[in-house]
C-alpha cells in the first residue's frame, strides 16, 4: 500500500470512531485503489502506550475500506476486555492498522519466523491469535511466541504442540498514526 492509502485507512478509522461517539452512522466510503480490494485488517489502539483496544478479521465482508472501518468501531466500542472508548479518549488515543495476507496452514511450527508471522492457532473450539508485531514488542522467541498464542485462546502453554492443534500463519503490513502516515 502506498503512503497516501496508509493515510486514507488510518483517517478513515478515526473518522469512524469519531462519528460513532458523535452518535451517527459510519461515513459513506468511496475506496479506490488497493483500499477498493477485499482483505482482512485488525485496528488496534493505543492510549499512552498501553493497549486499548484491538479488534480484526481475516477476511473481510466488503472492501478494506469498509473492512477497516468495521474493525476501529469495534475495538473502541467492543472489545470485551475495555470498557468503550470515551469522548474524552479519543485525543489519547493513536491507531494502528495491521492489513493482513491470507491465512496459510502450516504443520511445522519451525517455519514461523518471528516478526514476519503472526499466528492464528485453533484446537476444539479455543482459538488465538496475535499478530506479527506481538513477539517483535515483547522480545518473545518463537515458542515463546507460540506459547502466548496458546494463552490467548484460554489455553495452556505448550498446546501448539498437540497433534489436535491447527496453526496458522499470516504477514501484516502494519502502519499507525505514531509513523507520522
Amino acid at each position: 500500500m502506498t503512503a497516501d492509502e496508509q493515510r486514507r485507512l488510518l483517517e478513515l478509522a478515526r473518522d469512524s470512531i469519531e462519528v460513532r461517539l458523535a452518535g451517527q452512522g459510519p461515513p459513506r466510503i468511496e475506496a479506490q485503489g488497493a483500499l477498493a480490494r477485499e482483505g482482512g485488517a485488525f485496528v488496534t489502539l493505543h492510549r499512552h502506550g498501553r493497549l486499548r483496544g484491538c479488534i480484526g478479521n481475516f477476511q473481510g465482508s466488503g472492501t478494506l475500506a469498509e473492512t477497516v472501518q468495521d474493525m476501529a468501531r469495534a475495538a473502541a466500542f467492543e472489545d470485551p476486555r475495555f470498557p468503550p472508548l470515551s469522548g474524552d479518549e479519543l485525543a489519547e488515543v493513536d491507531l494502528e492498522i495491521s492489513v493482513l495476507t491470507p491465512l496459510r496452514r502450516i504443520e511445522d511450527p519451525s517455519l514461523i519466523e518471528v516478526g514476519r508471522h503472526g499466528v492464528y492457532l485453533i484446537q476444539g473450539s479455543c482459538r488465538g491469535v496475535l499478530l506479527p508485531q506481538v513477539a517483535v514488542e515483547w522480545g518473545w522467541d518463537r515458542d515463546t511466541f507460540l506459547d502466548q498464542t496458546c494463552v490467548k485462546a484460554g489455553l495452556g502453554p505448550g498446546c501448539w504442540r498437540d497433534p489436535g492443534a491447527e496453526i496458522y500463519v499470516f504477514s501484516a503490513q502494519v502502519f499507525g498514526e505514531k509513523d507520522g502516515k
